[in-house]
């Protein structure tokens, strides 16, 4: 009796596990990494168990508020880009220049702002943004107004500001800027941050 006992509590901690994970937590997920300057090179990743555990957490940190949310984004954006390069093998360098171009791992603002659009999609997905939707990425600069062009990914606040996630400017695994879209638009007179 009480080992039937032992293995009935055994398997009812199994289901419970089960609820609280879900089949998806146990799967891996492919999403795919660019770089080498306007997504010239696509690796594919696969987000494991532990690394959506891992998001997820880092996630739960942002349920508080919306400010709370961006700062969680941060912490996540961080955490993918290195399995990101741990994945491609290749540290990505911040500001990478003109010579990255065609070069495995390098990640000009294309490749950043799609990367980080594609974690932040997966977070979407996963029902881990609470106060943000993801929105399209969003682009500044023409050369004539003494700005070089540059991407960003971008995330709306349910009231209705959007926020840019940019990532390009620190070294892979470092902490993007996030600041509201219009504030960003501004920026990045004669390659200034």
């Amino acid at each position: 009796m009480e080992f039937g006992a032992s293995r009935a509590g055994l398997l009812a901690a199994a289901l419970c596990l089960a609820c609280v994970t879900g089949p998806a937590a146990a799967k891996a997920e492919r999403i795919y990494l660019c770089s080498g300057y306007g997504c010239v090179y696509k690796k594919s990743m696969n987000l494991g168990a532990a690394a959506k555990q891992r998001l997820a957490a880092i996630m739960a940190g942002g349920r508080s508020s919306a400010s709370a949310e961006r700062s969680a984004i941060s912490k996540a954006v961080r955490y993918f880009e290195t399995l990101a390069t741990q994945t491609m093998g290749v540290r990505d360098d911040a500001k990478s220049g003109p010579g990255g171009a065609r070069v495995y791992g390098q990640m000009d603002c294309i490749d950043e702002s799609r990367n980080t659009r594609t974690l932040l999609t997966y977070l979407q997905r996963h029902g881990l943004l609470h106060h943000h939707t993801v929105r399209r990425n969003a682009a500044r600069g023409f050369f004539i107004d003494i700005r070089y062009p540059h991407a960003t990914a971008v995330v709306r606040a349910k009231d209705g500001r959007d926020w840019a996630i940019d990532s390009w400017y620190e070294p892979a695994g470092g902490a993007p800027d996030i600041m509201q879209l219009s504030e960003w638009k501004k920026r990045g007179v004669r390659g200034e941050r």
